[in-house]
């Protein structure tokens, strides 16, 4: 926002903006630097790469259509000059024209009649008329940035490049011009080498945008039936949360063997159980994994919660736990006695004395206990309903070294013990019940 309503709250500004004529309003509603959130506009800084990683729908294609127009036209917060060569390489041709050129958010929307670029489809250029020229590329052809030369350049979509190395080379050779060529790169990321890279650089500034935080300008109807079904899960948290997931080479889950076990909810269960494992005593932050799970008539298994919590005093993990207990109308707690002994079963009962609780002990390593039931994922028997991203981030980053990602996979242990106690021991299946 515009520095002099940075400091008013949202009465102050609606009575400031009152006051303003008509003209004013309309100058206003069209400026950039009025509109834009923190995020879509340039950072400050000796940068060379300005990384813009954003979920669909959340606002990066309108920040590089109005970087390249700023740049072009050398406005303050941009360029100190206008820049004369500038570079636009889309997926293809195609993309680069119908999404950064003629799109909804593409160059020729974002400027007034009377600024706006003299657009050549048949030469794939843009020129304004100040003498600023911008040309079209695609990444699939890099040997087309070989010969010209620019002193800025605009990169869409570069996750999604066929040949995203040999493209991002040849716009490197091609950026030649001017004291400090600079580039933005729109995309929805990927795990792929050269975004890596790229967001390591010590010259790369990086900007999230996630597709929430652009809810006011997109329809009621896509937050409700896109953002509401894909929350969550591995394709909602890359394409509406910008995030980037990798799998680790050595892990027991996959993301892939994760996304195949969503459902959208659980049928009628034959035995449930939440599971707890404490934290040790004097350990980091005082996570307590709590996971509920049930079992259904044919043998699958349904993870229906994760309840973890961080807490400073086990009254607070306890109290957590046997609300799932009650919430799911579980058979059993199950808890894991190796860190606290009876005091575990103690705790539990202070906060309710008629929960039954199941002590269980680990003789084994994790990486151990978690191959079995990393197994019946493999073999389709277990199903998550619904979407749990931080215990399903310790499944997939979980290696032979007993951590997840570098951490105690606290949610990852509870898991292990509820599918382990319903799917992997003697089972008991009372009356079914609904979830």
């Amino acid at each position: 926002m515009i520095g002099s309503l940075d400091g008013l709250d949202p009465d102050e500004r609606a009575a400031f903006l009152a006051e303003l004529p008509p003209e004013t309003l309309a100058w206003l509603a069209r400026e950039w630097m009025f509109q834009a959130r923190d995020e879509q506009l340039p950072p400050d800084g000796d940068w060379t790469v300005w990384l813009i990683l954003g979920g669909r729908g959340a606002g990066k294609t309108r920040a590089g259509a109005e970087w390249v127009k700023g740049m072009a036209l050398g406005r303050d917060g941009f360029a100190s000059a206008p820049v004369g060569r500038i570079a636009l390489v889309g997926e293809t041709l195609i993309d680069a024209r119908g999404v950064m050129v003629e799109g909804v958010s593409g160059l020729l929307s974002v400027h007034a009649a009377d600024e706006r670029p003299l657009w050549q489809p048949s030469r794939r250029r843009l020129e304004w008329k100040n003498g600023a020229v911008a040309e079209l590329f695609s990444a699939d052809d890099p040997e087309s940035l070989r010969g010209p030369q620019f002193g800025a350049a605009w990169a869409d979509e570069l996750a999604k490049w066929r040949l995203a190395e040999e493209a991002w080379d040849m716009l490197q050779f091609a950026l030649r011009l001017g004291e400090r060529p600079r580039q933005v790169v729109t995309t929805t990321p990927r795990p792929i080498p050269l975004l890596a890279r790229l967001m390591e650089a010590p010259r790369t500034e990086v900007a999230r945008m996630p597709t929430k935080d652009n809810a006011a300008n997109l329809a009621p109807g896509f937050l409700e039936r896109v953002v509401g079904r894909y929350r969550g899960t591995r394709l909602g948290r890359q394409e509406l949360d910008g995030e980037i997931l990798t799998d680790r080479e050595d892990a027991l889950w996959s993301r892939a063997t994760v996304e195949r076990a969503r459902v959208d909810g659980a049928p009628e269960m034959s035995r449930i159980v939440v599971a707890v494992d404490p934290p040790a005593a004097g350990g980091r932050a005082s996570v307590c994994g709590i996971v509920a799970a049930g079992i259904a008539a044919d043998g699958i298994g349904y993870v229906l919660a994760d309840e973890t919590v961080a807490a400073a005093a086990p009254a607070v993990w306890a109290a957590k736990a046997v609300a799932a207990y009650r919430r799911f109308q579980a058979d059993a707690l199950v808890a894991e006695v190796n860190q606290g002994g009876d005091m575990v079963a103690a705790v539990i009962r202070q906060v309710d004395a008629g929960v039954p609780v199941t002590s269980v002990r680990a003789s084994r390593g994790k990486w151990l206990r978690a191959e079995p039931v990393a197994t019946l994922y493999a073999q389709g028997r277990v199903r998550h309903a619904g979407a749990f991203p931080e215990l399903e981030d310790e499944l997939c980053g979980f290696g032979p070294d007993g951590t997840a990602n570098g951490r105690s996979p606290d949610r990852l242990d509870a898991l292990v013990w509820a599918i382990t106690a319903l799917m992997l021991g003697p089972v008991s299946r009372p009356a079914i019940r609904r979830v």
